[in-house]
């Protein structure tokens, strides 16, 4: 069958669940993915034809984005900052947002490159982790995750970009490390249930929901968690950064500002939206 051809029946199977511009990169990725083909040759070779071989990796996608699941975890594979990264349903897909909070990060501490401790605290793939791991080389980084499962995808991307990373399989709110850190960052837990109507089907099928969700009831039990544990390990002087949830941004401001941090500051994202918060804790 042509390519093109395989194409068409791509739209004609999912145009009525996703937008026609998502279904032109699911398709260009798979080609890509599985055929290492890339996307000029449907322009320069229209009358480009697949073996049975080469189709079938093709319609398996297809079929499971029918079930609405996401491309990353079909592939297997996701992208974050300059890194290709190994996903499954153990860990959350990196977000765009994510990215901008390392880059504020790297920014702000860009002048404390030797010897640091970092904590990323939910780690899953090690996204945060392995990119802060390859900017500050000289630095012990560890990797924080309630999920063992998790933890193994963390340290296999490690592995894959040549950085070390300590894995810690530890609660937040039970954590009993001595470990004193000079950067605590977080992507944690901050959908609320009710907030649940607004997430994507693909996004509430797929991912894990340990990851996502917390109850109506306590919305910044991880906030409050890692603050906590930022009194006892967290140097001082040193810098905490997380990404929050933008219809609690000023609650969640205000539990850094009731535990004596300094230069609190929200930021927001490219959507507009409060999603970053950063503090420094007290000399």
């Amino acid at each position: 069958m042509r390519l093109a051809d395989i194409k068409t029946i791509f739209h004609q199977e999912l145009d009525s669940l996703y937008e026609r511009n998502e279904v032109d990169a699911f398709f260009y990725r798979m080609v890509e993915h599985y055929l290492m083909l890339e996307r000029f040759v449907l322009v320069v070779q229209p009358d480009y034809t697949l073996t049975k071989a080469q189709e079938q990796p093709l319609f398996e996608g297809l079929a499971q984005l029918k079930l609405e699941k996401p491309l990353q975890y079909i592939l297997g594979r996701a992208f974050f900052l300059d890194m290709e990264l190994k996903v499954n349903e153990h860990v959350l897909i990196p977000r765009p947002e994510t990215e901008e909070l390392v880059r504020w990060l790297i920014t702000e501490c860009h002048n404390k490159k030797t010897g640091l401790g970092i904590l990323d605290v939910g780690t899953g793939s090690g996204c945060i982790a392995i990119a802060l791991a390859k900017h500050f080389s000289s630095a012990r980084v560890d990797a924080m995750d309630v999920s063992e499962k998790a933890l193994a995808v963390a340290l296999e991307n490690a592995k894959q970009h040549k950085v070390a990373i300590n894995s810690v399989l530890d609660d937040i709110g039970q954590a009993q490390t001595q470990e004193k850190y000079d950067l605590v960052v977080s992507n944690p837990p901050y959908v609320r249930e009710q907030e649940k109507r607004d997430i994507k089907n693909n996004v509430k099928k797929y991912e894990p929901g340990l990851a996502l969700f917390v109850s109506d009831q306590k919305p910044l039990i991880f906030y409050q968690a890692i603050v906590e544990f930022c009194r006892k390990n967290l140097k001082p002087g040193g810098m905490l950064f997380l990404e929050i949830n933008q219809y609690l941004a000023k609650e969640t401001q205000q539990i850094l500002v009731d535990n004596l941090f300094q230069e609190v500051e929200l930021r927001k994202d490219i959507f507009g939206n409060f999603r970053f918060l950063k503090g420094r804790k007290g000399e």
